[in-house]
């Protein structure tokens, strides 16, 4: 994927895989969900699956179920606990077998990133992430970005450290606009296309506390670090940098 990242990705297999966690009973499989990824404000009374590749109609209702996001080979990527759910008035199937709507009401949680929902998309597809592909979202899609990678990073079994992708760590200050970039970019450089190295302060802290036995602290250069401090809010920078040298990375600002 290069150039203008399309906005619009269309699947056509089931990206969503509703289970009982206990059992591991399949619920419902599904190409969309509507009603689960929603601004925390909002109040979705269900949860209902488009073009449903199989519904368990018997299993009225699950106490511990878990919707996991699949790619195209159904493998997983992502997974979120949701606890209760109990199935609605199941729509009707069409032509090429597929079942119009599945309706839920999920009592547990959903996830509050709208824009996650998008990227997914993409992540399923079965191709790899290239390098610096989430400057292509815009800065409001970000934390959702972010959000994936820390989901996906988790449900694959990595651990929250560097894995010694290069021994030098470069950070553009010109492109990262947003603190959700900022650890977009930071996990990209210390992990590869979609790595993970923090969310957040006390997350950045873990990873590199977590680091020392993959070798010694990564050295980080920071170009243009004045513009960051001016775009991200220099209490922000100050406190990164704080974390950095508590742990004695070497931090190199340019």
């Amino acid at each position: 994927m290069t150039g203008k990242l399309s906005m619009v990705i269309e699947t056509d297999f089931p990206l969503y895989v509703v289970a009982d966690e206990e059992s591991g009973d399949v619920l419902v499989t599904a190409e969309e969900v509507e009603g689960f990824f929603v601004d925390p404000e909002e109040e979705a009374p269900e949860v209902v699956f488009l073009r449903a590749h199989e519904v368990a109609r018997g299993r009225r209702r699950a106490e511990g179920a878990v919707l996991e996001i699949v790619n195209r080979r159904r493998e997983k990527i992502g997974e979120y606990f949701v606890g209760r759910v109990v199935l609605g008035d199941v729509g009707a199937e069409s032509s090429d077998g597929k079942i119009s709507s599945v309706p839920y009401r999920f009592f547990g949680n959903r996830c509050e990133y709208p824009g996650a929902a998008k990227i997914w998309r993409r992540w399923a597809l079965g191709v790899a992430i290239e390098k610096g592909e989430w400057l292509r979202w815009p800065t409001s899609q970000h934390s959702a970005w972010l959000h994936v990678v820390q989901n996906s990073w988790f449900t694959l079994n990595n651990r929250a450290a560097r894995y010694g992708v290069d021994d030098v760590v470069h950070l553009d200050g010109a492109q990262i606009s947003t603190k959700s970039g900022f650890f977009c970019a930071l996990g990209e450089a210390a992990n590869g296309p979609g790595g993970y190295f923090g969310s957040n302060l006390d997350a950045l802290a873990d990873c590199i506390s977590s680091s020392f036995g993959e070798g010694p602290p990564v050295k980080i250069i920071w170009r243009d670090f004045r513009v960051s401090q001016e775009l991200l809010d220099r209490a922000f920078v100050d406190s990164v940098m704080e974390v950095m040298h508590e742990f004695n990375v070497d931090v190199t600002i340019c």
